[in-house]
């Protein structure tokens, strides 16, 4: 057979788009060597600025005579982020609305130039400057470690800065703005959230806020009004997220809006959203009491240094790593159908015999974790103990969302008045009675039971809710926020205690660990051979923003969603060859799987099956939970390749590749190796075969040749 010389399907330029940057070694690339630069806050001699910097970002304030942000820097590109002075936030209280901080007198809004900055004032009916406070960075809530997981800090290590606002004269004294920064080390991100204290001796409402104003530089300058428009290259979000599986559809408080100060801008009508605002969709309209401060969400501002997808990528998974590392863990997990002690303590003694290290009691299974009668918790501890003398975590699926109550339970429509149309059809509300004892409940059985994981379906979505009865908001303009803050803290408690939660919303930041890597659920009932290539190409698509530890994939060991015998997996012994398809496929990527099923092995060939992958993945574990390089999707025209990498490790890279074909494939595959943090050669040995040495090309890329089998795969790893 002849051997092509380039593995043609691959376009590889569409991968490294960063080529052209790196032909020649870089000094330093925060993504490839460990900055060790601290985040630093200091003072100009003269007092009048105050700077927060990493050596990748750079945050410079003034404080007269008003406190503001006159310069944002990406240190990495030389390029400025601000073109303009807005105020640090701007809250509403008691239904007036405040600037808070800030400065008045720029006339050109494009540009900003360092010299117009003392000629600025400050604007004398927004919040003053008072002092300003630093400290080291602490955590957002508790993290405990009781699984394998990313030898990661937590909190990770950085500098914070508080500057604190009084009221302009003669409005709402005794109250005090905070605008809280944090800057984290080794990554251009950083936080900003607000603090509200009423030192005033009368309750006052908090009625809406935002917390980031940036008058960023324009992405793109369009005469007129485009379609779609390109926002400015940062990634922003908040940890106040549903009703979403990915950083976009889950963010309800980035707001890109045309800045109306702007008036020099190219765009005829205006219309440039070259202003962030990080504000709540609604309220949260909370009251505060003397003495009490409110703390709002946080918004995160990662900076990117390129345009190039992967890159962006590769930073956004690097700033979950970061400020929520509970993400990296990642057990081996099975779905047991029924949660009878015979069936949950057979799959508890299958999962120990190969390896696997969680049971979750699914969907379906009659496991109720609502029920805290003590007879029924003590049989479910008695389960949980079992299966600790195993060494496997034991837990169980509960339901919240889209799920009627009842009419006085419910989340009420603000149009109708009456339950319904809310995002699920029907949902009870966090905040009724039945809301509020249903996290009781939850937490009464944690307690007393021990369980090691929840599988929390229907998490909030971010209905609101129109009730002026229900105990745990005041009507609608509170709803939203009240409820997410008491599902939010139970996943900090649930974080604190170890609990593991698979959650398939984005709340990540909030506490949850995995959620669906992108999956449509009626898929698991085509026939086995599509459900494979399928569910790659899900997990090459949900891997660009997410770690392989961040989502999960599904087996259906049994029927699902229908489909008959042409979908399932049982008898396992009758189709070795789908279910090793599965098993090389989510443990080669890293990506752990739902097993849904009473077993995972039926005879003694499919049990050394299930643990021969077990074993390969637990044996390459820490670079399979490294990140994903997107070499070429899967699409049954041609074989497919992913390539795990991490700098940090001794096997810095390991590529897996899959022939989807019914015929075998030689052919040469180039492998981008620059993540890697190779830069002269590499050894490579594919699967257990003896290292072969490589001479990386002025572009970082090895030509690798190759045989893979018919239907079959083969992995490298690169040291």
């Amino acid at each position: 057979m002849i051997r092509r010389n380039t593995f043609a399907c691959v376009n590889l330029m569409a991968y490294l788009v960063t080529a052209h940057l790196y032909a020649e070694p870089r000094e330093l690339d925060w993504l490839v060597t460990t900055v060790k630069t601290p985040a630093t806050i200091q003072k100009s001699a003269d007092g009048r600025e105050i700077v927060l910097s990493n050596g990748l970002i750079r945050r410079t304030f003034c404080l007269q005579p008003n406190a503001a942000t006159v310069a944002f820097d990406n240190l990495m590109t030389g390029a400025s982020i601000l073109r303009a002075v807005k105020p640090e936030a701007i809250v509403e209280v008691d239904g007036r609305r405040f600037n808070v901080g800030g400065l008045v007198g720029q006339v050109e809004y494009g540009y900003l130039r360092p010299e117009w900055v003392d000629s600025f004032a400050s604007d004398p009916n927004a919040f003053q400057f008072l002092d300003y406070e630093i400290g080291r960075i602490e955590a957002r809530f508790p993290w405990k470690r009781n699984r394998c997981a990313a030898d990661l800090p937590w909190p990770a290590p950085g500098a914070s800065l508080k500057l604190r606002f009084k009221p302009p004269h003669g409005n709402l004294d005794g109250l005090v703005v905070s605008v809280c920064y944090e800057m984290y080390e080794g990554i251009p991100l950083l936080a900003k959230w607000l603090e509200v204290h009423n030192g005033s001796e009368k309750a006052v409402r908090l009625n809406t806020f935002t917390s980031e104003i940036l008058a960023a530089v324009e992405y793109e300058s369009l005469v007129n009004e485009p379609n779609r428009w390109e926002y400015s290259n940062i990634h922003v979000e908040s940890n106040y997220a549903f009703h979403g599986d990915d950083p976009r559809t889950a963010n309800v408080t980035t707001h890109w809006v045309p800045d109306p100060q702007y008036a020099t801008q190219v765009n005829y009508v205006r219309k440039t959203p070259a202003m962030l605002e990080s504000r709540p969709p609604l309220g949260p309209d909370v009251t505060i009491e003397p003495g009490q401060t409110f703390q709002s969400f946080r918004t995160f501002e990662l900076v990117h240094d390129s345009t190039e997808r992967e890159r962006k990528g590769l930073a956004v998974r690097r700033m979950y790593r970061t400020i929520a590392p509970w993400v990296t863990e990642n057990p081996i997990l099975m779905h047991v159908r029924h949660a009878d002690a015979k069936s949950v303590r057979l799959a508890v003694d299958q999962c120990a015999e190969v390896g696997f290290e969680m049971v979750i009691m699914t969907f379906g299974s009659g496991f109720d974790m609502e029920n805290t009668d003590p007879a029924y918790m003590d049989q479910i501890k008695e389960l949980v103990d079992y299966a600790h003398g195993k060494g496997i975590e034991l837990g169980g699926y509960s339901l919240l969302a889209s799920r009627r109550i009842s009419d006085e339970q419910d989340v009420i429509n603000p149009k109708t008045g009456k339950p319904g149309e809310a995002i699920f059809g029907n949902s009870p509300c966090l905040g009724s009675e039945w809301g509020r004892d249903y996290f009781r409940r939850l937490t009464t059985f944690v307690e007393h039971t021990g369980i090691d994981v929840i599988e929390h379906d229907g998490s909030y979505p971010g209905d609101v809710c129109a009730s002026t009865v229900h105990p745990g908001h005041s009507g609608l303009d509170d709803s939203q926020w009240k409820q997410w803050k008491l599902i939010s803290d139970f996943y900090k408690w649930c974080r604190g205690r170890g609990v593991y939660l698979n959650v398939p919303d984005w709340y990540f930041l909030s506490g949850s660990t995995k959620s669906a890597m992108g999956y449509r659920e009626v898929n698991w009932s085509l026939p086995r051979e599509r459900q494979i290539l399928l569910g790659r190409q899900n997990i090459f698509d949900g891997t660009w923003w997410k770690t392989p530890s961040m989502g999960w994939m599904f087996v259906p060991l049994t029927e699902y969603q229908g489909g008959g015998t042409a979908a399932t997996l049982e008898p396992l012994s009758e189709h070795l060859d789908a279910y090793g398809a599965h098993l090389a496929q989510n443990f080669g990527s890293g990506v752990q799987a739902c097993y849904r099923g009473p077993r995972l092995y039926d005879t003694e060939e499919t049990k050394a099956l299930v643990k021969s992958w077990v074993s390969f993945y637990r044996k390459h574990r820490a670079i399979l939970d490294s990140d994903i390089l997107h070499v070429r999707r899967p699409d049954g025209r041609d074989i497919d390749c992913i390539l795990h990498v991490n700098p940090d490790l001794k096997s810095k890279g390991l590529a897996v590749v899959y022939n989807p074909l019914s015929h075998p494939v030689t052919r040469d595959l180039k492998l981008p190796l620059y993540y890697t943090g190779l830069t002269k050669t590499a050894g490579i040995r594919e699967q257990e075969g003896k290292p072969k040495t490589y001479k990386l090309d002025r572009q970082y890329n090895v030509t690798v040749p190759l045989d893979v089998p018919a239907q079959g795969h083969t992995w490298l790893t690169i040291e």
